[in-house]
């Protein structure tokens, strides 16, 4: 059975159009050394430029955004955060700046600097109490919380990114983990299907979902779930498996 909640959601950015086409926001005479600078980052704002002869216009912060994506595909967690926080500090735009903060948090998140991570989201939170942003940081929050051991908390974040966008799936999932923790199964059953009704289906859950029913004295609906959740773990490896083979 599982023992934490899933993974943080972090945003999909708006991506670039195909064929895919770098960008380069230097002023005309600056140019960057890649044997000395990382590839991705002279896409944006090289580590070796002074940002402070950067205007706010001449920084792309949503694309900066996409840029600390692709580092967090490729567990490249460090450079995701400076780029996260880049982007927040050039945004001309509210939502864009909410956006760059939650995935700043889940790429310290990802580090288990879960003390940054909070932080990060409540800068989010604080930008606008009821976007979408602020219903996928309340529940990394809550996450993160869990993660740092204050757990009493969690489950008030947990509530609160439901109580913002119901539709959540995962705001759900999580919330019902956290009641799960704290031993209000039927509670707990509720959130599960509705997460399930709303699309968001993982492994993670059902295995959830069997424990709940197992507290609730439902033994054989329990192991059912628990063989659907273990299956569901084995279809998901081999599909891995194939990727890899194929590339």
């Amino acid at each position: 059975m599982t023992d934490e909640p899933e993974d943080h959601e972090f945003s999909e950015g708006q991506g670039f159009d195909d064929p895919y086409e770098g960008f380069d926001i230097d002023p005309p005479e600056l140019t960057v050394d890649t044997d000395e600078v990382d590839p991705v980052d002279s896409r944006v704002v090289a580590d070796l430029l002074d940002d402070d002869n950067l205007a706010k216009d001449e920084v792309d912060a949503a694309k900066l955004i996409d840029v600390g994506l692709d580092y967090i595909r490729i567990n490249r967690h460090e450079q995701a955060t400076e780029t996260f926080e880049r982007a927040a500090r050039y945004a001309d735009d509210d939502r864009v700046e909410q956006e760059a903060w939650v995935n700043k948090g889940v790429a310290h998140a990802e580090l288990e600097e879960y003390d940054a991570a909070i932080g990060a989201y409540k800068e989010a939170i604080q930008m606008d109490e009821d976007s979408e942003h602020a219903a996928t940081a309340e529940t990394n929050l809550a996450y993160a919380l869990w993660e740092f051991g204050r757990t009493e908390e969690a489950l008030e974040h947990a509530e609160r990114a439901v109580e913002i966008d119901p539709r959540f799936g995962q705001a759900w999932y999580n919330r019902g983990f956290f009641l799960n923790e704290r031993g209000l199964a039927e509670d707990a059953l509720n959130a599960f299907n509705n997460a399930i009704r709303l699309g968001y289906r993982s492994a993670d859950l059902l295995e959830e979902k069997a424990i709940a029913l197992e507290k609730m004295g439902e033994d054989e609906r329990a192991e059912e779930v628990a063989e659907e959740a273990e299956q569901m773990r084995a279809d998901n490896e081999e599909e891995v498996i194939g990727d890899q083979l194929t590339e």
